[in-house]
């Protein structure tokens, strides 16, 4: 199976949430088929329509890998609808879908909401996507839009032009007026599920969620605070079970994480002041798209399978 090289560190960016383990997984030029040689790894993955014929298994970090055996989140369920089906990102390892299946259940419990408008997955084989996301490679990742559903009865071309609902108030310190105590309760429901590694959302968030939880503390460690993510929180699971070529992400720190959470919204607050530049310094190289080089062995034969 897939080399797993050692954790390096947590990586950040945005968009992409791009805080996952930075693994040096690569194959040899002559591993690599003429026809992926010097082509960007996003526009093979994208160009891919379904998911492939294999048993389940992810490959690589969840920014620098693939899926194969992918399994699409039905377009409309009894208690959720996908978003954006033109961007076809609506695929994940079974977990995964099982995953949102179960949350968007619990979510339908709350008042006010019918269950889940759910973002975007990963696309059929993962892989780095040819827009927006830096991770959602492996099919463990997911957005869940804090919107909350008032019907499952979208179209198509509604699900392309609605959006979801930012919570943010003071550019993320504080959750504004539409943040509500379902919000709390979804969020604590999916940091919960032994599956979830970690959930990303605005800072504001995290620090009113811990104000405001009066009994056990120990899901917020999950919950960890990252710049954008205010019209939607983004879940991230742990590898499943059996899945040698996955490689986890770095668990977070010890506690509950509120105290880091709170110095996020100070420095927003109270921006400190830039680094001074050196005027020797070289100009920072413009970042280089992933190829087929940069990601595990195995997303060749993931690309292959028909």
């Amino acid at each position: 199976m897939g080399r797993i090289l050692a954790v390096l560190g947590i990586t950040a960016a945005l968009l992409g949430c791009r805080s996952d383990t930075d693994t040096s997984q690569t194959v040899t030029r002559q591993a690599i088929p003429t026809s992926m040689q010097g082509v960007e790894a996003k526009q093979l993955f994208g160009a891919k329509a379904q998911g492939s014929p294999q048993a389940p298994a992810p490959y690589g970090s969840y920014a620098k890998g693939c899926f194969g055996g992918g399994v699409m989140l039905p377009e409309t369920g009894p208690t959720w609808q996908a978003m954006r089906l033109s961007r076809n990102r609506n695929w994940g390892h079974p977990e995964t879908i099982d995953f949102i299946k179960k949350l968007s259940a619990k979510a339908a419990q709350q008042p006010g909401w019918k269950g889940l408008y759910v973002g975007d997955i990963s696309q059929p084989r993962g892989g780095p996507m040819l827009t927006g996301h830096r991770s959602h490679q492996i099919g463990m990742d997911v957005d869940i839009w804090m919107r909350p559903p008032k019907t499952l009865s979208l179209s198509e071309k509604d699900r392309e032009f609605i959006s979801s609902i930012s919570m943010r108030r003071a550019n993320g310190a504080y959750v504004n007026s539409d943040w509500t105590k379902q919000h709390h309760e979804i969020i604590k429901a999916a940091a919960q599920d032994r599956r979830t590694a970690r959930i990303f959302v605005f800072p504001g968030a995290k620090v009113q969620m811990c104000k405001d939880e009066k009994g056990d503390r120990a899901y917020l460690r999950k919950i960890r605070p990252w710049w954008g993510h205010h019209y939607h929180f983004h879940v991230r699971l742990s590898c499943p079970e059996n899945a040698p070529g996955c490689v986890n992400q770095a668990p977070p720190p010890a506690g509950d994480g509120c105290e880091s959470a709170e110095q996020w919204v100070r420095d927003i607050l109270n921006p400190p002041p830039p680094k001074p530049r050196d005027p020797n310094a070289p100009k920072p190289k413009p970042r280089r798209e992933l190829t087929m080089a940069d990601l595990p062995n195995q997303c060749i034969t993931v690309l292959q399978s028909r």
